[in-house]
């Protein structure tokens, strides 16, 4: 079993032919769990609603969009709606059994509301902000996803998730799409975005193992940080690879999967 995560950057103007290409080859292949993003277009949509979005930073460098009760409509709406289906309707006109899902879909994904969050204001001082519409990931219903696959069904998995009363929580996709590797015990974890490999210092970096994906945590971008931190979680979680790669070469989940892109993460 493969799960690939797409990022919002492959979305924003429609999902990529040679990506939609790809995913078909590998369905041939292997069992498949598709998560995405989608934060651009969310931006987008909510800007021309009158509602632009907010977004803050966490004390270690995470990046996150500030989800009240106004702007989690908003995100239900355009994730499980608009670009959900989407990629559905695409996957489905080349044959491939795909059914699009959310974190609210039989409680598919379970996650605890954060009462409060830590963030950094513009002069890098910590504040303390009321929680809104986000969670933090602490189930996911394994045996739901798993009748879906065992009956040739594809996932695709929008990252929001369900709280506790049954609200939308937004949840980073990454570390969604690194809770459902672990707990449907994949072999791959493959978190596809704009870029080529991680980069250090300027250089681009090939392999990279758990303790020194730790160490560079500190020098890596808010961009690449979250990506990192999830790779870290499904590797610790049983998971025996991941990579994270480009979304726009060619071939860009096989070349992922054969290591002749991207930089991956073993244990």
């Amino acid at each position: 079993m493969i799960v690939v995560k797409i990022g919002g950057d492959l979305i924003s103007d429609g999902l990529p032919e040679a990506l939609v290409d790809s995913i078909v080859s590998l369905t041939k292949e292997h069992q498949v769990i598709l998560v995405h993003g989608g934060g651009d277009v969310v931006t987008r949509i909510s800007t021309e609603l009158g509602h632009p979005p907010k977004f803050v930073v966490s004390p270690k460098g995470f990046r996150s969009r500030y989800t009240d009760r106004e702007e989690a409509g908003i995100f239900t709406m355009v994730m499980a709606g608009k670009i959900n289906k989407e990629i559905v309707s695409a996957l489905q006109g080349r044959g491939v059994p795909a059914v699009g899902l959310s974190g609210l879909d039989g409680a598919l994904v379970r996650a605890t509301r954060k009462k409060k969050i830590v963030a950094l204001d513009e002069r890098g001082r910590r504040m303390l902000m009321e929680g809104g519409y986000t969670g933090k990931i602490d189930g996911v219903n394994a045996e739901f996803l798993g009748l879906l696959m065992e009956n040739g069904y594809v996932p695709v998995v929008s990252s929001f998730a369900m709280g506790e009363e049954g609200e939308p929580l937004n949840v980073d996709g990454d570390r969604m799409a690194s809770s459902l590797a672990t707990a449907m015990g994949a072999e791959k974890l493959v978190l596809l975005t704009d870029v080529e490999k991680i980069l250090m210092g300027g250089k681009p970096i090939d392999t990279l193992s758990v303790y020194e994906a730790k160490a560079a945590l500190e020098g890596i971008g808010p961009g690449m940080i979250t990506k990192l931190y999830a790779a870290i979680e499904a590797l610790e979680g049983g998971v025996g690879e991941t990579v994270i790669s480009s979304g726009f070469v060619e071939n860009p989940i096989e070349s992922a999967l054969e290591h002749k892109v991207g930089t991956v993460i073993r244990r």
